[in-house]
């Protein structure tokens, strides 16, 4: 007998949704972590603002966003309503389940095939001021990786298959079966063919250093979606491959689905673009000398900015969303649209203390932080001086963006799919200005950290927008109470970053001295003051009784025998 899903009940015990979210948030901090030091060792391995490096971003990262682009939105948001409405059927939904996997993974597969055959084009089309051995060996670094599509449409289908039978945790824990295979494969290319250490590494690259780098990155992510099989079969459903599709529902799903689809095709062409724009700086760092050159900041940079600064959101906010999403589902299939308010203040105000505290600590440790993941190049210290600049630029928008991300879940749960698409053309609509108004004005050398800001600005922008949206369809919420723990929590973490500036300031985190001497001294430093700041922090929101506090320390402190609250 299969026990009854933790979310799928209201009457859940707040025991188990604290198991439940310990499960999931375990698992994005394990990946995470895994994911950093994979990024860490990749920069060892061909540098972080090298041409390598940057044309291997480019190529890596294009499987996600055309995923993302073609699918993704339909998977993450469309679909799990339907899956819950299927679950209630004599079968728990295995016949539709069974359809819908095998429908995945044929138009999946159909896409991953196409775009890997049309690999050059598009690393063309998404570039510029390329020159023709950047464009081969990007295509080359294409042909490998884009068959990566196929297995994300699957961990994508499989994952949310889980989450609808109340199984979270498997979710967000694959992703560090991928981290550690990716971890392998790196180094055991810095051991065959050794770290990077100056110059231009494409002067020296090969074939096999191509197939071992882009080949090793899909093997992680097909794993990253085989993994899920097993604990899908403990779901005791009754799965096969089934092509009779007709009947599915989905003329109702596609409904829902071009809506999303809009803005998931909105939202990543921006990406698309933003990356395109980026890329000049590839370029135009070939014209610098090598001291020059490592203050350049790329793609690579830029997106490592975006991985470092979206932990605290997968971490918190993703996590407590993804579990409500399904409470607010319910209030809505079971006429309780007065309990959504209540889900969403309680979501946004449960998040608050971690998302700011890091999101000062971002800003407080951008140079540290980008030290490791600089490289040990001789210009490493430079290089962590630009990435360190995209940190505290793409920090600034951090809280707002975990803000939007809950406002948006009830518009989904709603079904409501059009309105959050047209949120996401406003603001992808005003990113793209600005960008483009950016590519004209400011010199490409500069053109990363431009991006950076319009990224944070634009988190701003969009979840002052989505408020009032929610508030005119849903009435209020409590943002009044929203905004106020936020600001109380913002005075504490504030004064907390001051004393974590003093503290670095002894360690040469202003001068490129001791936090910048090596990836040790970087560690070190990134450990003592985000210590100093932690205890300050917290000490502070102790002593002036944040009620918050207990909510996001209790559960983990009433765990240890003998200690008094």
């Amino acid at each position: 007998m299969v026990p009854e899903p933790v979310a799928k009940t209201p009457a859940a015990s707040g025991g188990s949704r604290s198991k439940v979210y310990a499960l999931m948030a375990s698992g994005t901090l394990v990946s995470r972590i895994l994911g950093f030091v994979r990024t860490a060792l990749l920069a060892l391995a061909i540098g972080s603002v090298t041409s390598v490096a940057d044309i291997f971003e480019k190529a890596n990262v294009i499987p996600t966003i055309i995923f993302m682009l073609l699918a993704g939105g339909i998977f993450n948001v469309v679909l799990i309503p339907q899956l819950i409405k299927a679950s209630k059927a004599a079968d728990r939904g295995a016949a539709y389940t069974s359809k819908l996997i095998t429908l995945t993974m044929v138009v999946m597969g159909a896409m991953a095939l196409v775009l890997t055959l049309f690999a050059r084009p598009l690393i063309v089309a998404l570039t510029h001021n390329w020159t023709e051995p950047m464009i081969v060996l990007g295509t080359a670094f294409a042909y490998w990786s884009l068959p990566q599509v196929f297995f994300y449409g699957l961990y994508a289908v499989l994952g949310q298959v889980l989450n609808a039978n109340g199984r979270f945790a498997a979710f967000m824990w694959a992703p560090a079966v991928n981290n550690i295979i990716q971890l392998l494969v790196i180094g055991a290319f810095i051991i065959t063919f050794g770290a990077y250490s100056s110059g231009d590494p494409m002067d020296t690259w090969t074939t096999g250093k191509t197939i071992w780098l882009a080949g090793g990155a899909t093997l992680g992510i097909m794993m990253q979606s085989v993994v899920l099989l097993w604990p899908l079969k403990k779901t005791g459903l009754q799965l096969k491959l089934d092509f009779s599709w007709r009947g599915m529902g989905l003329r109702h799903v596609g409904k829902l689905a071009i809506w999303t689809l809009a803005a998931m095709v909105i939202g990543n062409v921006s990406s698309l673009l933003y990356s395109k724009i980026v890329s000049a700086a590839t370029a135009a760092r070939t014209e610098l000398p090598a001291e020059q050159a490592a203050s350049v900041a790329g793609e690579y940079a830029l997106n490592t900015s975006q991985l470092i600064t979206v932990l605290p959101h997968s971490l918190f906010a993703l996590t407590v969303a993804t579990v409500l999403f399904n409470d607010f589902t319910r209030a809505f299939h079971e006429n309780r649209r007065h309990d959504v308010g209540g889900l969403l203040s309680q979501g946004m105000r449960s998040t608050a203390i971690p998302i700011i505290f890091c999101t000062l600590v971002f800003i407080v440790l951008a140079g540290p932080l980008g030290r490791l993941f600089a490289g040990n190049s001789e210009y490493a210290a430079q290089a962590a001086g630009a990435l360190g600049q995209l940190l505290v630029l793409t920090a600034l928008g951090l809280p707002f963006k975990s803000l939007q991300f809950f406002m948006l879940r009830v518009f989904f749960a709603d079904e409501d799919t059009r309105t959050p698409m047209l949120i996401q053309t406003a603001t992808a609509a005003l990113g793209l200005v600005l960008a483009f108004t950016a590519a004209a004005v400011v010199d490409p050398l500069h053109i990363a950290a431009a991006i950076a800001f319009i990224y944070g600005l634009t988190n701003v922008l969009g979840a002052i927008g989505t408020h009032y949206l929610v508030k005119h369809r849903y009435g209020d919420y409590g943002i009044t109470r929203v905004i106020d723990t936020y600001v109380r929590i913002g005075w504490m973490a504030t004064i907390s970053a001051l004393v974590g500036c003093l503290v670095l300031w002894f360690m040469g985190g202003f001068n490129f001295g001791f936090a910048y001497d090596s990836l040790i001294t970087a560690i070190i430093t990134v450990i003592v003051v985000g210590g100093v700041m932690a205890v300050v922090f917290i000490g502070l929101l102790y002593k002036t009784k944040v009620p918050e506090l207990d909510g996001f320390l209790g559960p983990l402190l009433r765990r240890i025998p003998g200690l008094k609250r």
